[in-house]
């Protein structure tokens, strides 16, 4: 047989092209939502944080306790972004691999071998 041939034997149905597709497709959802969960987590997270950093500066009776809270506030605001911002970035990550599966297959067998 010849290389020609070889590669045409190779490639795939559009049946095939299709269910890669489709198992792509499937995979999204769950991860979407996973990515949104996180997102909604740390916005109520951040908007307690917030309000409980108010609530604390509004008893203040002096400048250095202000500071002071104020100082904790952002120190706690910044480890919290850093610590969600990687989560997300993982859920992301993790989506992005599990839409690639499915095309694993498909790529390899519309990949042309020189035999």
């Amino acid at each position: 047989m010849s290389n020609a041939n070889q590669n045409v034997a190779q490639q795939p149905d559009s049946r095939e092209q299709v269910d890669a597709a489709d198992v792509s497709t499937n995979s999204f959802p769950g991860g979407f939502q996973a990515i949104a969960t996180a997102y909604g987590d740390y916005t109520k997270k951040s908007f307690e944080d917030t309000r409980s950093f108010v609530e604390k500066l509004s008893g203040v009776k002096s400048v250095d306790k202000a500071i002071e809270i104020q100082t904790d506030f952002a120190k706690s605001t910044f480890e919290t972004f850093m610590t969600e911002s990687q989560k997300i970035g993982a859920l992301y990550r993790d989506l992005a691999a599990e839409s690639c599966k499915p095309f694993g297959g498909f790529l390899a067998r519309t990949t042309p071998t020189n035999h």
